[in-house]
């Protein structure tokens, strides 16, 4: 069910070639239907948003936008082992952001001051799926980064929120709740409507409406990225443990029909061990039909000749979920640049990453690691430059402003300096 495939075979170049390729998912087949709602909810507010919510959520929400959600007495409805297991996360998560905390600079040099202000944007939106499963945990890898970046005002976006979210949100400092998914949240978020405030940043993973709507308004409001499917590669050598390894690759397989688990080895015999393990796994999850319709499509294990060959195609590969399980992990780390979320060592497991670590989960996906980072406190501020002359170091830098200025043909740019100094 795992395709395995050696290096030097023609099926082997197919699919790395297939790999490297792909990419955000293609929002062609959704994106008239995603723009007709958002642009309904756009020109009327809050009945388009009701609207769309009863025909795709299966209800009319009431109310659609709230600031008194009870999320304490969600959380102590919960059963006490997960109510714990929220609070130790949160408590985690939140350590790790205010680690990313950016307080600015500024300096004087010869009678310049430079400096960087950093703001937090004034409201951000965060949205938690309602679909095939419900994550209280992206509402903590959201909302926490934005409150400790210092976001004032962060609207949980999801539909039909159950104790669960709603207890996540009461750890994770929410401020409101918008009882919306789909296009129609995000277009509420960007917009805003007679009850929802438009927002400044949107983040958070959703399906393929949700994508489309994020790149639709996008320039009006910032997002945090376009998420494809979920995935990840487990880099193994003779030391890794095949049962462990398709562990791993299952429990991203689980995420998503469309999801990809990619094994990249230089051990034959733990590759067919690992395929015979993902099969013998797969029969005992609950998720069995996602998780197999995902290894159907997208699960592979490549074998390649030579570690160095195994950490260069590690690299090419750029994957979202990278677990390091060879000797020398911290070695290999090193030698692989393009990682959403390292997983180092065969006893770290991606699924630490995903609830309890600390960093968000929330990573580019389709390659996009290349360029992209982990969803952080970053993500929530804006950046102000700060300059100030004094006269004597004006009069110091006027010469070379205003040669670039008339080499640029730009005349007006030089005489505002000249201006200056003459007067």
């Amino acid at each position: 069910m795992l395709t395995l495939l050696e290096e030097g075979s023609a099926e082997f170049d197919a699919a790395l070639s297939r790999l490297l390729r792909r990419g955000a998912d293609d929002l062609a087949s959704v994106e008239p239907s995603v723009r007709r709602i958002v642009d309904d909810v756009r020109a009327e507010g809050d009945p388009a948003v009701l609207r769309y919510a009863e025909r795709f959520d299966g209800a009319r929400p009431d109310p659609l936008f709230t600031r008194d959600f009870d999320g304490a007495s969600a959380l102590a409805r919960l059963p006490p082992s997960v109510a714990e297991a929220l609070r130790l996360s949160a408590a985690r998560i939140r350590a790790y952001h205010e680690r990313q905390v950016d307080r600015g600079f500024r300096y004087e040099e010869d009678g310049v001051t430079l400096g960087q202000r950093v703001r937090p944007v004034g409201r951000a939106g965060v949205y938690a799926p309602g679909g095939k499963a419900r994550y209280p945990s992206s509402v903590l890898m959201t909302a926490i980064p934005a409150r400790v970046a210092g976001v004032a005002d962060v609207v949980l976006a999801t539909p039909r929120p159950n104790d669960l979210l709603l207890a996540a949100a009461h750890l994770a400092g929410v401020t409101a709740v918008l009882d919306a998914g789909g296009a129609q949240a995000i277009a509420a978020l960007a917009y805003g409507t007679q009850t929802v405030p438009r927002a400044d940043k949107i983040v958070g993973p959703g399906n393929l409406f949700v994508t489309a709507a994020k790149r639709l308004v996008f320039g009006d409001v910032d997002i945090d990225g376009l998420a494809g499917p979920s995935e990840i590669l487990v880099v193994a050598d003779e030391t890794a443990d095949a049962r462990v390894v398709a562990a791993d690759l299952l429990s991203q397989a689980e995420h998503d029909e469309a999801a990809y688990a990619l094994l990249l080895t230089t051990d034959t015999s733990l590759a067919r061990a690992v395929c015979a393990e993902v099969t013998r796994q797969l029969e005992a999850l609950p998720r069995a039909a996602i998780a197999r319709a995902a290894i159907i499509a997208n699960g592979h294990a490549l074998v390649v000749r030579s570690r160095p060959r195994m950490l260069e195609l590690a690299n090419a590969l750029a994957v979202e979920h990278v677990a390091l399980q060879v000797a020398r992990p911290e070695e290999a780390f090193e030698r692989v640049g393009a990682i959403g979320a390292a997983f180092v060592g065969n006893t770290t497991p991606e699924a630490a990453g995903d609830y309890l670590a600390g960093p968000s989960h929330v990573l580019p996906t389709g390659g996009a690691v290349r360029f992209g980072s982990p969803l952080g406190v970053y993500d929530f501020v804006a950046r102000t430059s700060y300059i100030q002359y004094t006269p004597a170091a004006l009069a110091r830098h006027a010469p070379a402003i205003t040669a670039l200025a008339r080499a640029e043909g730009l005349e007006a740019h030089a005489r505002a300096v000249d201006a200056r100094i003459t007067s």
